[in-house]
This record gives C-alpha cells, sequence and structure tokens, in this order.
C-alpha cells in the first residue's frame, strides 16, 4: 500500500465521523415519530362540535393534554372499535402520564349517533373518552376541511345502512396543534411512543 492510500483509508473514518456528526447535529431536537408527521399542515384545525353531553366542544378545553381525534360511527362491527379499544390501551401504557391523554370520537353518522347512542357507546371503552357530532349539514363541511372520506352505504332496509369512512386518527400535542396522522392498525405500543415524545416536547 502507497503512502496516498495509506493516508486516504485513515482519513475517511474521520470524514464519515464527521458527516455523521453534522447529520445528528441537523436532525437533533427533532422527534422521530412511528406515525406520520403533519406538523404544520393547514389543515385538521378549528373543531368545533358538541359532546355526547351536550356541550360545545373545540381544541383549546384540552390544552395541556394529547388529543387523538377519531372519526367513525356507532354501528362500525370492527374498525371503529378496534381502534377506540386501542386508544385505551394506550392510555393504560403511558401510566401516569394516562390522564394527559384525550380520546375523542366524531361520528360521520350523526343521523343515527344521537348523544344518547354515543354515550352509551364512550361507555365501552375509557370515561374520559368524549363522542363528538355536528349536525348532518354540516358534516361534508368538516370532513372536507379533515380530508376525511365517509359515505353511506344502503342496506336492506332505510335504517340497517353502514358507513364507509376513513379509518386513521388525528394528533394533536399539548397545545392544541395538528402534529401526526396514524394509520388504523398501527398498534397501541406506537402510539404510546408518539405521545410520549409530544408530552415531553
Amino acid at each position: 500500500m502507497n503512502r496516498r492510500n495509506a493516508i486516504k483509508n485513515l482519513a475517511a473514518p474521520a470524514v464519515l465521523a464527521s458527516t455523521s456528526s453534522l447529520f445528528m447535529a441537523c436532525t437533533e431536537g427533532k422527534p422521530q415519530f412511528a406515525a406520520i408527521d403533519i406538523t404544520g399542515a393547514d389543515y385538521a384545525q378549528g373543531l368545533t362540535a358538541t359532546d355526547h353531553n351536550g356541550q360545545v366542544r373545540t381544541l383549546k378545553d384540552f390544552a395541556g393534554k394529547v388529543v387523538v381525534l377519531f372519526f367513525g360511527f356507532a354501528q362500525c362491527p370492527d374498525v371503529c372499535p378496534t381502534a377506540m379499544a386501542e386508544l385505551a390501551q394506550v392510555k393504560a401504557k403511558l401510566g401516569k402520564d394516562g390522564d394527559k391523554l384525550q380520546g375523542l370520537f366524531l361520528t360521520v353518522d350523526p343521523e343515527r349517533d344521537t348523544a344518547a347512542v354515543l354515550k352509551a357507546y364512550m361507555a365501552n371503552f375509557d370515561p374520559s373518552f368524549l363522542a363528538l357530532r355536528v349536525e348532518p349539514d354540516k358534516l361534508a363541511e368538516l370532513a372536507k376541511h379533515y380530508k376525511v372520506y365517509y359515505k353511506k352505504v344502503e342496506g336492506k332496509t332505510p335504517t340497517s345502512y353502514t358507513m364507509d369512512h376513513s379509518a386513521g386518527s388525528f394528533v394533536y400535542d399539548t397545545q392544541g396543534r395538528i402534529r401526526l396522522y396514524t394509520r388504523s392498525g398501527t398498534g397501541a405500543q406506537a402510539l404510546a411512543g408518539d405521545i410520549k415524545l409530544l408530552l415531553r416536547a
């Protein structure tokens, strides 16, 4: 090996170390989330809806908490109850920080999902979780703002229809800013980890 090659081989690790340090410096302080980071998005903001107790709610009501918002409907046979049960598991995994999580369920079926129906539905998951609804004539506008898809699928009778809808949750930090979108099926462990990062931010 000649002297030039020897110098080149000795210098390479130093260059790599320098590059690695520079990369770490650039990314330092930015959390690495399991969910999709949508911080700064111009949608999914300004929520106003009525909860299952008849109280008008906005995100400001939950200042100091991480809010997880899921769109669904009470007669959903699988995805919705699974998502809410998973959110209850997330709360348990947070331990002493569990009270800093606010679960919200916004119905895409306000015609059938009355306040009474939603209150009974939420009782299946966690007493602190709230179900929200807006009037049917306002739902389309709200869904458009959140980029959420929903569609009524007719059943055998006028009241036996089901709803196709997006299956994911919007996550807000303790200051009410939209931060993450987590797809259905991501898992309680991953979401709990993301929420811990937001609580430390």
